[in-house]
């Protein structure tokens, strides 16, 4: 991969890539919290560890980096630079519905939220979100 930065500042920059604790993350955790909804964050007895987790219920929410997970990737994928991107973020599609489906074969149930959609669309997700965790 052809790199416009050396290996040290590429490696500073994707050191502030965060996984865990996103924005979108800690506003859906808070809320939750404030409306006493007891849940498991990066639960990590579940394969793909889940952002928030109800062990008992086998429920697993996970919020997805537009980005890193591929939201709208067959249109973005012509304006991303070289091979390495795609492939990252391809790879990054397939790891998604391999983890869902071994999820679904242990008996979990699963549901997917676009940071964007919390970002942009909050109370909508947050209901989405609590809907899932509620029901049966």
């Amino acid at each position: 991969m052809a790199d416009v930065f050396t290996p040290k500042k590429r490696s500073e920059i994707m050191s502030k890539i965060r996984s865990k604790n996103t924005k979108a993350e800690i506003l859906v955790f808070k809320e939750l919290r404030k409306r006493k909804i007891y849940f498991q964050k990066h639960y990590k007895r579940a394969i793909g560890n889940p952002d928030i987790a109800l062990p008992r219920k086998k429920k697993a929410v996970f919020i997805d980096g537009d980005f890193w997970h591929g939201y709208r990737f067959s249109k973005q994928k012509k304006r991303l630079p070289k091979k390495y991107w795609q492939e990252k973020i391809g790879s990054n599609i397939k790891r998604d519905r391999r983890i869902r489906a071994k999820l679904k074969r242990e008996g979990w149930r699963v549901l997917r939220v676009w940071e964007h959609e919390v970002l942009k669309k909050f109370e909508a997700s947050i209901e989405k979100i609590i809907e899932f965790l509620n029901s049966k």
